[in-house]
């Protein structure tokens, strides 16, 4: 019996405000949009496989349809987005959800390069201007992973946001995460990590991030994948301890084989007493 795709009307809100450095909490949401593609069982991986290399009817509507998810928050880390080929009929997916989000500023990070048929990339939409970008390869056997990094100003602090795409190899995601832990070695102040990380809160090297790096994840890690019935834990948002997680959810949502995952955070001032009883 085929399995049916496991979503529910969206209620969105208006376009919030504009977000102030001062704001008190952070609304955050990282998603593998599987380049606007709707998967709502494994079948669809063989039947709608030519969707991967060749223009589809339904990928305007469905980027439309994340649009109107992704204006109810400030920051979005994006996976699997395109930079412009066939397949997503020559648009830069990242700037079009910019566009149509009404999240104003934007960066893309090519990570794979197949011209005319896929051009594979890392997306960053915010509400507010980020005060700088970077953009670093990952290593691994197979040239195609990447990171794109950007610093925001946030409670007078300077705030680091990494998002990424680990590969499926351990060998090679072992290499990628002590990248991530030197990436954010470099930065003194409050970091995020936001991945698809494919792999489980309890793999040893995700375990590694968290400890090299000074980062923490969720007390429980919301299952994404597979969408229509998520039974893994593998895309996540990962925090420094001066950060609190005032709440975490993947959504159900029909687009892709990910389900989203939706953060929202507030910063610990740093005289917190719940801060030095963490970092003594």
């Amino acid at each position: 019996m085929a399995s049916t795709q496991r979503t529910h009307p969206i209620v969105f809100n208006p376009v919030p405000a504009p977000l102030a450095e001062d704001a008190p909490s952070l609304r955050l949401l990282s998603y593998n949009i599987q380049a606007g593609i709707a998967t709502s069982q494994y079948r669809d991986y063989v039947f709608h496989g030519w969707k991967h290399v060749l223009p589809s009817a339904d990928r305007i509507r469905n980027l439309d349809h994340i649009a109107g998810l992704l204006r109810q928050f400030d920051i979005v880390g994006l996976q699997e987005t395109d930079d412009g080929s066939l397949r997503s009929h020559f648009l830069n997916q990242t700037e079009y959800l910019s566009l149509r989000s009404g999240l104003p500023h934007w960066s893309s990070r090519l990570n794979r390069d197949l011209g005319h048929w896929g051009q594979h990339a890392l997306g960053l939409l915010a509400r507010t201007q980020p005060l700088n970008i970077e953009k670093h390869p990952l290593p691994g056997r197979i040239p195609g992973r990447g990171v794109l990094l950007a610093d925001f100003a946030w409670q007078g602090q300077s705030l680091r946001i990494i998002v990424s795409h680990l590969s499926l190899s351990q060998r090679a995601r072992r290499q990628q995460l002590t990248r991530l832990i030197e990436l954010c070695a470099e930065h003194p102040g409050p970091k995020i990590v936001m991945a698809d990380f494919n792999c489980t809160p309890d793999n040893a090297d995700l375990q590694k991030l968290c400890n090299q790096a000074n980062l923490k994840l969720p007390a429980d890690s919301p299952d994404t994948y597979p969408n229509w019935r998520p039974n893994r834990a593998i895309d996540h948002i990962l925090v420094s301890p001066e950060i609190v997680i005032e709440s975490v959810e993947a959504l159900r949502f029909g687009v892709s084989d990910h389900a989203p995952l939706a953060m929202q955070i507030a910063l610990t001032p740093p005289d917190s007493p719940h801060l030095q009883a963490n970092a003594s």
